[in-house]
């Protein structure tokens, strides 16, 4: 892993991201081995939206795949959700940071709020290049907010080109949702999200 690597001249910074390593077991300790000072951000959403993103992402690889109200429960009648399901485990943030903080100090994690990041997007941005130590070279004149696409682009102030937007895999409209079933997902995940608050000293109002 670490040869498929791209070579870094001092002074630089080189960034590689999947959204897989934050729930992957062996992900902490591989790294830390690799290299024990690696500055780690994490980009977190409400994970009810997360968990519906995610299925509907799947769906529209597999159209024939179950309701996402099915997949969700262990027993609808009695409301039990499926936490074994990845869409649903994957939100359940606490239990994963624990895995982390078995190898990385807090503060050399930056986690970075994924509505912030569409709401504030030169606010969420000036923490990630604090964090990095770098100069805040990237700042509000370099986000415009896409109506469409429901997400901040991003534009060169001094470019007349077109601003970047996020592809077509981003900002699909999600299915409609049974209410009881977005509620009793909020239910299950509230002592989750609570304890996650707690973890990084982080409200993120998902409540």
């Amino acid at each position: 892993h670490r040869n498929m690597m791209p070579k870094t001249l001092e002074g630089q910074i080189t960034m590689e991201k999947t959204p897989s390593y934050f729930v992957t077991n062996e992900a902490p300790r591989r790294i830390h081995s690799m290299a024990k000072d690696t500055k780690l951000i994490v980009v977190v959403r409400n994970p009810v939206t997360r968990a519906i993103s995610d299925y509907t992402q799947t769906l529209s690889k597999k159209p024939d795949i179950p309701t996402f109200e099915v997949l969700a429960f262990k027993n609808r009648t009695l409301g039990l959700i499926d936490a074994s399901w990845s869409a649903i485990r994957i939100g359940i943030y606490a239990l994963h940071l624990e895995n982390w903080l078995q190898y990385f100090p807090l503060s050399q994690i930056l986690f970075v709020s994924g509505e912030r990041l569409i709401t504030d997007p030169a606010g969420e941005m000036a923490k990630v290049q604090d964090f990095l130590g770098l100069k805040r070279i990237v700042t509000e004149k370099h986000f415009y907010f896409n109506k469409t696409k429901g997400f901040p682009c991003l534009k060169k102030p001094e470019d007349s080109s077109a601003p970047r937007c996020l592809g077509k895999s981003k900002g699909r409209t999600h299915p409609k949702i049974d209410p009881d079933v977005i509620h009793r997902l909020r239910k299950f995940y509230k002592p989750f999200n609570v304890m996650f608050y707690q973890m990084t000293g982080q409200d993120f109002q998902w409540e």
